[in-house]
């Protein structure tokens, strides 16, 4: 099979929609008024066998906001130093670090021959959020995202894994997880991109996909 097959397969395995995995650190719970500290994401590919897998990652520091709130226990729990001199250095305003993951999302979207991205995420709903009340602010015309469906993989790793936190999921399905690197938007995001692949892997090597496939074949 050609590279170009291979990358029709992952279109049509998601209805032309680009799996994307985002994940978010965050100053508190409330995406209207809490800062976003780093954000990361995970484009995916497909092999000519099927076999999802991670592409390439891209995550930043974030400048918060004007105005928005940061909570010491969101930081406690993080372990982000927001005084941190090589934070400050590299740390970009949102509106920059939403364009720079935007951008090759995009690119990933044309090349894989989707139509949009769709958002993968541990608990999907809350990075789902932050991300659309980001690009709200910043006044994002194109969002590549779909703006509310999304895959999430807390509630998938439940019903295959029997998991729904991230490091025990991970270690479910034989990912290392690294609790010392967690919390961190890069770490996190890597860790949920393999766990959403091996869940996608696991059940077309159960059949699912391709007997699905094979279904609406023969109904067509």
């Amino acid at each position: 099979m050609t590279e170009a097959n291979a990358q029709g397969l992952l279109s049509q395995r998601f209805r032309s929609f680009l799996p994307v995995v985002v994940d978010l650190e965050t100053g508190g719970f409330n995406a209207e008024r809490d800062a976003i500290l780093e954000i990361a994401a995970v484009t995916l590919t497909m092999d000519a066998q099927g076999n999802l897998m991670p592409d390439a990652t891209y995550a930043f520091h974030v400048e918060p906001f004007e105005g928005a709130n940061i909570d010491q226990a969101a930081l406690d729990f993080t372990g982000i130093d927001l005084d941190n001199p090589l934070r400050r250095r590299v740390a970009k305003a949102e509106a920059d670090a939403l364009g720079e993951i935007f951008r090759p999302v995009r690119k990933a979207i044309k090349s894989e021959g989707c139509t949009r991205a769709v958002l993968v995420g541990h608990n999907a709903a809350f990075d789902h959020g932050f991300l659309n009340a980001a690009v709200n602010r910043c006044g994002i015309k194109r969002n590549p995202f779909h703006p509310f469906s999304s895959f999430d993989t807390a509630s998938l790793a439940g019903l295959v894994y029997g998991q729904t936190v991230l490091a025990r999921a991970c270690r479910a399905a034989g990912i290392d997880f690294d609790n010392a690197a967690a919390h961190s938007a890069r770490y996190d995001t890597e860790r949920t991109a393999e766990l959403f692949c091996a869940i996608v892997n696991r059940f077309k090597d159960l059949g699912g996909w391709d007997l699905a496939q094979r279904e609406q074949g023969m109904e067509d």
